[in-house]
């Protein structure tokens, strides 16, 4: 099985990508608006700050999680007890970012976000209607005045030395958040749980873009648009001495947005961030 891929130009791109998020948690769209000549000078230039000891001087912020995150305070997917093999920075509008890069991230940020609350739309009129019943709110209105959507530039450094059994570059996990746009990565790796429990490489081919649900639309939804479990594999042979860069948007919503009669957005972070803090 393959991801489809959706022309963003076609007179049915909202369907046919709406109908690939229902079906497998992922949809994949060429010929997007967003520029590819800025994404790919955005990897080049984050990669040299990431091999500069500049980034120490940004060390993540424990309270507002912006700023730089060393593999030593990587992530733990939850269900896991081994970090990712992975460093990365998180930019905010209201954030610190590096005066060593350029703008280009935050241009990107606000090309991205704009995109990204399209893509929201056509999720909302594209929901049978008892899906979107389900709905406190049409999702655009749910990210409007949110300063909380996050860009992570990602770097997951050349494997050089015998990694410890069970590390991977990005465990088994799902999103928290709405959406998540992510252009494709500089190496491959990315997979995508099918349906039947197995794999699917996700495609790395430049320009393309790939979408992906996340849990707080798959609360909201009742489960419709399915957060699909997604990894990034260890390269082998030769490819395990190349860096790979990638770029995903998380699309947050406000916090006191109620998605379910279990959760609001803030009682669902919450939940999810203790469940990170602690390992599971």
């Amino acid at each position: 099985m393959q991801l489809p891929i959706v022309d963003y130009r076609s007179a049915t791109a909202a369907q046919d990508f709406c109908r690939s998020l229902a079906e497998t948690g992922f949809g994949v769209l060429s010929h997007h608006p967003l520029d590819q000549y800025l994404v790919q000078g955005i990897y080049a230039e984050w990669l040299a700050f990431f091999a500069s000891d500049a980034k120490h001087r940004y060390a993540q912020d424990p309270v507002k999680l912006d700023g730089y995150f060393s593999p030593a305070v990587s992530e733990t997917a939850k269900n896991h007890t081994q970090r990712d093999l992975k460093e990365f920075f998180h930019i905010y509008p209201w954030g610190r970012y590096p005066a060593e890069v350029s703008d280009a991230a935050r241009r990107y940020y606000a090309a991205g976000s704009t995109l990204a609350a399209q893509l929201l739309q056509w999720v909302e009129d594209n929901s049978p209607p008892e899906v979107r019943a389900r709905y406190t709110e049409p999702l655009p209105r749910m990210i409007e005045g949110c300063d909380q959507t996050l860009l992570r530039v990602l770097h997951y450094p050349p494997l050089l030395a015998p990694e410890t059994p069970g590390s991977v570059r990005a465990a088994a996990h799902e999103d928290i958040n709405l959406l998540t746009i992510l252009p494709a990565a500089t190496e491959p790796g990315l997979q995508v749980r099918g349906q039947d429990g197995g794999w699917i490489d996700a495609p790395c081919d430049f320009g393309l873009l790939i979408v992906n649900i996340g849990d707080m639309l798959a609360e909201a939804s009742g489960g419709y648009y399915p957060s699909t479990t997604h990894r990034v594999l260890n390269p082998t042979g030769a490819d395990r001495l190349k860096s790979r860069v990638s770029m995903p948007l998380f699309l947050h919503p406000r916090r006191e947005v109620v998605l379910s009669d279990r959760y609001t957005v803030g009682s669902y972070f919450e939940e999810r961030m203790r469940e990170l803090r602690g390992g599971k």
